[in-house]
């Protein structure tokens, strides 16, 4: 069986043709919903369909992952050479036969691709969403009163630098290359973590600009009353906190994922019958190195697995105190308790789904409600993060990056 070149670039203008088709429904979608309301409405609306397709997306690749289908176009950006794995069937077949446990089997690679066609489509909406926050930008700008106030003043009601689509177009095209590097390095560990990481990533870069649209629509009118209740000054920080614990935790549940740990420790609140058991932190945390081996080329070690393992567990007890405490802040709010709900709910989600993987043996179901429940904190706390406190900002949304017009 002849192996294919990892990178063949022949399918590539059909793959792209392949992702413009299927956004093209829900741009179509977006178009004829709000045809007849303001640009600001219809960037609002593009841009909260394309942070749905995108969370929809980091599901889907985690269940690309948990299926083992990873590999199942072991080339990119097609798979061996053809578009889909129509055309590519005789291959599969062949690898199929040759290795019929291996990663290469007819529904992995239709999983694989459809996870491509996916990314493909998302990366078309990102670029649409960039191409008409500059043009909604520019068309503020040459109204007469953005001459005078700036867009964020205009009809348009813009609340946010397209600098920001842009920074989400580059990160997306970023993705698409760990993307890449997944397949042809095989599932490096580290690489398959920075992909899942750089996925969160971009939804969070998405649900900056959402919620930022989102104030923009339902900007307040200054009352002459004093808010019911103000928010503290620290909010915003003690947000960015607990989020950057959320990272730091997915990070950690990656690595598990990724090294094939979760099956380490089978029980809770113990592991191996003790509550401390024989771990290797030094090997397991190699970072630049083969699946199933260390860096020096030997196989990884169960002590190994079992301090990866440790870590995920043992820091999501400081991250579950966190978000409690986040939660009871929040939750004082009005304008914040559906965050704090959101926060609580998730919270629940992510202990019961990662108890199932433990103690059910990582059932397919609870390890992609696992992922994407922890994609669904990221984007809960980024919006807690980026929505305008309670105050004076409530009239006008403080703005990220500078919205006046360039003189």
């Amino acid at each position: 069986m002849v192996e294919p070149a990892l990178y063949d670039l022949s399918p590539l203008a059909r793959l792209m043709l392949t992702g413009v088709v299927l956004a093209a429904a829900p741009l179509l979608w977006v178009w004829l919903r709000h045809r007849e309301q303001e640009p600001a409405a219809r960037l609002r609306a593009l841009t909260w369909v394309t942070l749905f397709l995108t969370f929809d997306l980091i599901a889907f690749g985690a269940f690309t992952r948990l299926t083992d289908s990873g590999l199942g176009c072991p080339d990119w950006p097609g798979c061996y050479g053809s578009a889909s794995p129509l055309g590519a069937r005789e291959s599969i077949r062949a690898a199929e036969a040759a290795l019929p446990t291996g990663p290469v089997t007819i529904s992995k690679a239709w999983i694989e691709m459809i996870h491509r066609y996916l990314a493909t489509a998302v990366g078309v909406l990102i670029l649409t969403m960039t191409v008409v926050s500059w043009h909604n930008w520019r068309q503020a700008c040459r109204s007469p009163m953005a001459e005078r106030a700036g867009p964020s003043t205009t009809g348009a009601g813009l609340q946010i630098h397209p600098a920001w689509a842009t920074a989400t177009l580059v990160w997306v095209c970023v993705q698409g290359a760990f993307g890449a590097l997944t397949v042809t390095m095989k599932l490096f560990p580290a690489i398959v973590t920075l992909h899942l990481l750089g996925g969160l990533g971009l939804l969070c870069l998405l649900t900056v600009q959402a919620a930022r649209l989102q104030a923009s629509g339902h900007i307040a009118q200054p009352s002459g009353k004093p808010p019911v209740a103000l928010e503290p000054s620290w909010l915003r920080a003690g947000v960015a906190i607990v989020l950057l614990l959320v990272v730091v935790q997915i990070a950690l549940g990656g690595w598990v994922s990724t090294n094939y740990a979760v099956l380490a420790c089978t029980e809770f609140p113990r592991c191996q019958g003790v509550w401390w058991p024989p771990m290797n932190f030094a090997e397991g945390f190699e970072l630049w190195r083969e699946l199933g081996h260390t860096a020096e080329g030997a196989p990884i070690t169960f002590a190994a697995l079992t301090a990866i393992h440790m870590a995920h567990r043992l820091f999501a007890s400081v991250v579950v105190v966190a978000l409690l405490l986040l939660a009871v802040v929040l939750i004082r709010y009005p304008r914040r308790r559906g965050q704090a709900v959101a926060l609580g709910a998730l919270l629940s989600l992510q202990l019961l789904t990662g108890l199932s993987n433990i103690v059910l043996g990582w059932p397919l179901l609870a390890a992609v409600l696992h992922t994407s429940g922890a994609a669904a904190l990221m984007a809960v706390l980024t919006w807690a993060w980026a929505a305008p406190q309670t105050g004076a900002e409530a009239i006008k949304p403080a703005p990220l990056f500078r919205t006046s017009c360039p003189t």
